[in-house]
This record gives structure tokens, sequence and C-alpha cells, in this order.
């Protein structure tokens, strides 16, 4: 399969938080928040394989800065490294100041998604080439991120996860 770059897979959507998107304090709400990432990152998963990719884990989130009524928030997302049938799929949360425009960095998460034939089975991802210096450090932290995920989900024994024992060592 031939390699892509990160920048294939990026999307960009952004979205405006309405009254029915708020808790009772005007701050939107977390699960609205997590849904609008899981699309954003299901899209770039797709992009980068050019298959329906499917959500397996949620890997990380933070929720670094509250995001209020009425704010346009802005997800960027893309993949940022690759295995043999799952993508670590990076995206970055940001708030537009109405008044300069500026962004606002607010959250980020971290999300597996696996790439799946017409029977639902998994099937092989291209490699992901990171470009930049951000994507490079986030290619070479993916495997310990990996590592930690399936040992966490029973599917790995700590003894074997020589990426996570070198950070000890």
């Amino acid at each position: 399969m031939q390699e892509r770059t990160a920048k294939e897979s990026y999307a960009e959507t952004t979205h405006l938080v309405l009254p029915n998107d708020t808790n009772t304090l005007g701050n939107l709400f977390g699960g609205r928040l997590l849904q609008w990432l899981d699309i954003a990152c299901a899209i770039s998963a797709h992009r980068h394989c050019k298959r329906v990719a499917v959500t397996v884990a949620v890997n990380h989130v933070s929720f670094d800065r509250p995001i209020k009524l009425g704010d346009f928030v802005t997800i960027q997302s893309k993949v940022s490294r690759c295995f043999t049938s799952s993508m670590e799929v990076w995206a970055d949360v940001s708030v537009e100041d109405q008044l300069t425009g500026n962004k606002i960095a607010c959250n980020s998460a971290i999300y597996t998604f696996v790439a799946v034939d017409q029977a639902g089975h998994p099937a092989h991802v291209p490699p992901v080439v990171p470009e930049t210096e951000e994507e490079k450090k986030r290619y070479d932290g993916a495997l310990r991120r990996r590592q930690l995920r399936l040992i966490l989900s029973g599917k790995m024994k700590p003894e074997d996860a020589t990426e996570l024992k070198a950070l000890f060592e």
C-alpha cells in the first residue's frame, strides 16, 4: 500500500454552540464535544485509508477550557500513526474569539479507528508519513500510547510492551 502524509487525512469542522448543546451553566456538554470529535476523526481516518473506519477507542480527551454558548468551535484532526489495520487520529479543538477571529486552543483528543472491509473485517491501512515536527512527535509517541491502551484493555501483557518499558530503563 502506498504511504500517505498526515496532511492528506486532514479534516476541519466548525460548529456553533447552541442552547441544546449546553448544560445549565451555559457550557458545551462534554458528550456533544465527544460526538463532534468522533465525526471529525472518522473523516480523517476514512480520508487516510479510503475505507469505512470504525471507532475502537477514545484514548484521551482533555477538557482544558470550558466552551460557552455561542462559541464557534473548530476541530482539526488528522491521522498521527497507522498500524496493521488501526489508525491513531489526533484532534485539536479551538474556539474563535468572535471579535478578533483569533483561535484559542481549548481541548484535544486521541481516537483509535480500525479500517474494515465490506464484511466488517479489519483491513490493512497504508502507513502515514509525518512531515512537521509536531506530526513527528505525535507519531513517535503513538506506539507507546497503543501499547498502554492494549495493556489496559487486557489485549497485551505488560512484559510485552517494549516501548513502554524503555521509558523506565
